[in-house]
């Protein structure tokens, strides 16, 4: 695969963790011992390893973007059965973004350095669009998850629909 393919840069809460549970099987959770207690984090019961599977389908770099920070590869990762991912690092910095521009948004722009890239995320706006195309010579596609949701058929379509045409990856068709 060609080392310059778009990144996708992937958050965890809300994108990932649904932020309304799943539908769960009859299994127990992993996250809660036999007598009811709840261990570790049982947000993480509402990850779904067919996300992993989907992700991994799709002709890109998978990069995390989120405050987990490495923390995604060391827990989410396995749980989704995804490699070690690169980590974009949030610099600590006193300097805001413009009003209404996601905080995340100048590190990713200035993180991609010009390659296409796709953004999965439950918090961007209009405005991290709009800041985007003006800062940005690369293409790119802010995708906002719903986050009571987490990532749907409709949003993996969407991602494989603009890789395939404005990530200039025609092998990456929607990953079904």
């Amino acid at each position: 695969m060609p080392a310059d393919r778009p990144y996708v840069f992937l958050d965890v809460d809300g994108v990932l963790i649904p932020f309304a549970a799943r539908a769960t099987g009859s299994s127990p959770s992993p996250h809660v011992a036999a007598d009811g207690e709840s261990i570790g984090n049982p947000l993480l019961d509402r990850l779904d390893p067919e996300d992993g599977r989907r992700l991994l389908a799709l002709d890109c770099q998978l990069v995390w973007a989120t405050t987990w920070q490495a923390e995604a590869n060391d827990v989410v990762a396995p749980l989704l059965g995804l490699p070690k991912l690169p980590v974009v690092p949030w610099p600590d910095s006193d300097d805001e973004p413009p009003r209404g521009v996601h905080w995340k948004t100048p590190f990713l722009t200035s993180w991609a350095a010009g390659r296409a890239f796709v953004w999965l995320d439950d918090e961007i706006t209009d405005r991290d669009r709009q800041w985007v195309s003006t800062h940005h010579p690369g293409e790119a596609l802010l995708h906002r998850v719903d986050p009571r949701l987490g990532l749907t058929d409709a949003d993996f379509s969407a991602v494989g629909q603009w890789l395939a045409v404005d990530g200039g990856n025609a092998a990456s068709p929607p990953v079904p």
